[in-house]
């Protein structure tokens, strides 16, 4: 690992403290070197609020320092006026000579133009060091901009002889494959992502309430697959607390708090076009958590780029078989008697 790598490795280990509360921006982290020694560090905190770079300068103790020093940041410093003013004119404004960025900033409001001003104003700038691991760390934001569609991850849970459900049960309540600590996990997971979605069958079968009671952090938006209005009204999802989107064929919006119909052609390659409508609601990722039916029509379709399946400790004999697919498996471990494997649609 070169010099380089080890300044905007800490730019990502910093950038990664953003997750969850930073959207609709991208997690930046940056770092001010002076003589091989950090002087400043920072990283973008919350949407609207001061961004990597800002927070870096203000925490050098010696401002003349800048001017010899070296800013590293894990994105391109942004050259436009958004909620903050540009961080490209800050670096210029402090005479910092030298920057040196992971990766370029694929918002077509940047997009190479925080670079070209640094350039064009006499900077120094180093660009692709460490470039894929900081485009990995914002594969939200990159899938969001470059293919117009949300990073998309499915998850489920699958009893050791195949299973995601039982066949027939009593009432509306899910039957929990996964143990304590995996729920707890995936709440942690839904503080991270900006949507969860599941279809009809799943929404009146577990009536679930997709929020993140086990962990802190925000509720992500709910978003419900309901083409002829099956789902009572009276449903967990419906009760006002988060944004709930209802993917329709037929629009006839019920006077129900908080909740937004858009409406979708069944006939056609219906997710994508959840993809579409979730690209215009400006939403970065989304967590697809079933049932079989909606698992199965993303993966057809080719559309998924994440999926996090659980196998638990029990057998089911009969049920729903978990969903058909071939991935690249990036991990595997254990959760007390669950084992969690994450693959990649490669």
């Amino acid at each position: 690992m070169n010099i380089h790598e080890k300044y905007i490795k800490r730019c990502l280990q910093l950038a990664e403290n953003g997750l969850g509360s930073t959207y609709p921006n991208p997690m930046v982290g940056s770092v001010i070197v002076y003589e091989d020694k950090i002087i400043g560090e920072g990283w973008h905190q919350k949407a609207g609020e001061a961004h990597a770079e800002v927070n870096a300068v203000n925490s050098v103790k010696n401002p003349e320092l800048l001017k010899k020093s070296t800013i590293y940041v894990s994105l391109e410093p942004c050259s436009h006026f958004g909620k903050t003013p540009p961080c490209s004119d800050l670096i210029i404004a402090k005479g910092i000579k030298k920057v040196v960025v992971a990766t370029v900033d694929p918002f077509a409001e940047v997009a190479g133009r925080g670079i070209k001003k640094l350039m064009e104003a006499g900077c120094d700038v180093m660009l692709g060091v460490l470039e894929k691991e900081a485009q990995h760390l914002n594969k939200r934001f990159f899938t969001f901009h470059n293919k117009k569609h949300p990073y998309i991850i499915l998850k489920w849970a699958q009893s050791e002889d195949g299973f995601i459900a039982p066949l027939k049960r009593e009432d509306r309540a899910p039957v929990w494959i996964s143990n304590r600590y995996s729920k707890q996990l995936v709440h942690k997971w839904r503080a991270e992502e900006q949507a969860i979605l599941v279809g009809t069958t799943t929404a009146i079968n577990d009536n679930p309430k997709l929020n993140t009671r086990l962990h802190a952090g925000n509720n992500p938006v709910r978003v419900v697959i309901d083409r002829s209005g099956k789902i009572p009204a009276e449903s967990a999802i419906f009760d006002g607390s988060i944004k709930t989107i209802v993917i329709a064929e037929d629009i006839q919006e019920k006077a129900l708090e908080n909740v937004e119909y858009r409406q979708a052609d069944f006939s056609k390659n219906l997710p994508q076009q959840i993809g579409n409508i979730l690209f215009q609601e400006n939403l970065q990722s989304i967590i697809i958590e079933g049932g079989l039916q909606t698992l199965q029509s993303f993966i057809d379709a080719e559309l998924w780029d994440e999926a996090r399946v659980f196998t638990g400790n029990i057998q089911l004999k009969e049920g729903i078989s978990a969903p058909e697919f071939q991935g690249k498996l990036i991990s595997e471990e254990k959760i007390e008697d669950n084992l969690l494997k994450t693959y990649l649609n490669d």
